[in-house]
């Protein structure tokens, strides 16, 4: 048993490498600054700069010239669980201890990305790209009584992917193209003041995506685009009350993504569009190991999200954005204080500024508004020959302000 509980914060560890509690589960829009600004709304068809085939690689087909762009999302979580008891019951008795209110779980994180997309002709371009769709930090406090489902959990992801598109007429634009996925993290756990868990896991997956463009003309334009997403193999090496295991094998499922967007230019200086962003996080329903087959079930919901936005072009220099989305919270029935979930309410703006014909400077800001979640949280754990129940209740809440700076430059 002992061995299963620390395979199963293993898999924690493993799924939050992979992770970022900043929209539905623990997926992270931060692929660029210009879409931050309009809360990713009409992502997957608006070619303004070259991080649009993060979204859809058929908008490089939008592009006559090379583009490549580079910037950074700092993501500033504010996670708090309040009003908690922790319990510590042997053979069924209960002890509740009342904890103390904690904040600033969440800690803060830089995520970087760079974006390339070269026409080859006027029929096809390629396009390269290193970003991040999962990763995340969360700290609590040495002194945190529930130590056992607190703790420190420090991982990252990056995705590198590779596209191509095609056009096949005035109206229809192809792209597809393939990912790369690395997730590397951290994880501590403590219990009863004794260090419990060292975990350092990583692992590799393969992914693919398509997509497609409609233009009505140069004023109006729909996009849509699929992402498969790979199931990770992680392996960890990690120490547990001075025991090892290592190269035990975690199968990771990540879900698969589909978005469809659109675009209007109703006037000169102002355009609308919007996205809906269908995430399958009904696929994340167990995490298995090669050695002890199930050892987690989350059992989340497929989960929504829905984002209108507008672009105002103030004059040549100047272009402001603005957007609003509304997020689905992926957690159902299964709730955890590690991985705090609830729907979302984003609130976004931007700014572009243009240098020259050749180069914009983009800002983007957004908060990130959750909701409060009642949790209840059970684990069992032998630290003896006689069985404990650990468990805590709750109430958790997370929110974040994400900013953004990104320069792009076309040739």
């Amino acid at each position: 048993m002992m061995k299963n509980f620390n395979k199963t914060l293993l898999a924690i560890a493993v799924t939050l490498a992979s992770s970022q509690a900043m929209a539905a589960g623990f997926q992270l829009n931060s692929q660029s600054a210009t879409g931050l600004g309009r809360a990713f709304a009409g992502d997957a068809v608006i070619a303004d700069n070259a991080s649009a085939m993060a979204r859809n690689p058929a908008a490089m087909a939008l592009f006559d010239t090379t583009s490549i762009s580079v910037g950074m999302t700092y993501i500033n979580t504010d996670v708090t669980l309040s009003d908690a008891q922790y319990s510590l019951a042997p053979m069924g008795s209960s002890n509740p201890q009342a904890i103390p209110d904690v904040s600033d779980i969440g800690g803060a994180s830089l995520v970087p990305n760079i974006f390339i997309v070269h026409p080859l002709n006027d029929k096809w371009a390629v396009g390269f790209g290193t970003y991040s769709n999962f990763g995340t930090t969360t700290e609590y406090p040495d002194d945190f009584a529930a130590e056992l489902f607190g703790g420190t959990t420090k991982v990252r992801s990056v995705n590198i992917q590779a596209s191509v598109s095609y056009r096949i007429n005035e109206q229809f634009s192809l792209g597809a193209g393939i990912d790369v996925i690395k997730g590397s993290g951290n994880l501590q756990r403590e219990f009863m003041g004794n260090t419990i868990l060292d975990v350092d896991a990583e692992g590799y997956g393969i992914g693919w995506h398509v997509g497609a463009i409609y233009e009505v003309n140069e004023n109006h334009r729909f996009g849509l685009s699929y992402r498969y997403s790979p199931t990770i193999k992680a392996e960890g090496d990690f120490q547990y009350l001075g025991q090892s295991a290592a190269d035990d094998t975690l199968h990771l499922p990540l879900p698969a993504m589909a978005e469809f967007s659109g675009f209007h230019q109703l006037t000169n200086q102002f355009a609308l569009h919007y996205s809906a962003q269908f995430i399958q996080w009904s696929a994340f329903e167990t995490l298995d190991t090669d050695e002890f087959g199930t050892i987690k079930e989350y059992n989340w919901r497929d989960t929504w999200h829905l984002s209108l936005g507008g672009t105002y072009t103030i004059n040549d220099t100047w272009t402001a954005r603005a957007g609003y989305m509304y997020d689905m919270g992926a957690i159902d029935q299964i709730k955890s204080i590690a991985i705090p979930d609830s729907d979302r309410q984003w609130f976004s703006a931007g700014l572009t500024y243009s240098l020259n014909k050749h180069s914009d400077i983009d800002l983007g800001i957004t908060y990130l508004m959750g909701e409060d979640v009642n949790v209840t949280e059970t684990q069992y754990l032998p630290p003896s020959d006689m069985p404990f129940v650990a468990q805590i209740n709750g109430t958790t809440r997370a929110n974040a302000w994400l900013y953004g700076i990104q320069y792009s430059y076309k040739f």
